[in-house]
């Protein structure tokens, strides 16, 4: 599966990058590059990484949004992760990094059972 990413900038000075699909060895600078892009050409309050659709990261994924996470704060700009998949959050919990990003739920919504089930 391939990675696609969303970016969508917010009112209140918010940058939601959205990325759909894997975030591994071969994707992860995406994610890289988009978070260094968000810095240079919209300096953004806040950057929420959304995590809702990621359906796998590896170590290397990781690794690109730790990175992306020090580029921001040198940057002196917050970046968040907002509604991880369950699959996103277990491997941040795992690695100790869910603290770093900002403790986020994940999201719930990609359960294959019906809502109340």
């Amino acid at each position: 599966m391939s990675l696609s990413i969303v970016t969508t900038r917010r009112a209140n000075g918010v940058l939601e990058i959205a990325p759909r699909g894997e975030i591994d060895v071969d994707s992860a600078h995406e994610v890289k590059e988009a978070i260094a892009a968000a810095l240079t050409d919209d300096r953004p309050n806040r950057i929420e990484l959304n995590l809702r659709l990621v359906s796998f990261i590896d170590s290397v994924g990781i690794s690109a949004m730790v990175a992306g996470f020090q580029t921001a704060e040198v940057s002196g700009v917050k970046l968040v992760v907002t509604e991880p998949s369950r699959f996103v959050h277990r491997q941040l919990w795992v690695t100790g990094l869910l603290g770093l990003f900002g403790a986020p739920e994940p999201y719930l919504g990609d359960l294959n059972t019906p809502a109340g089930a």
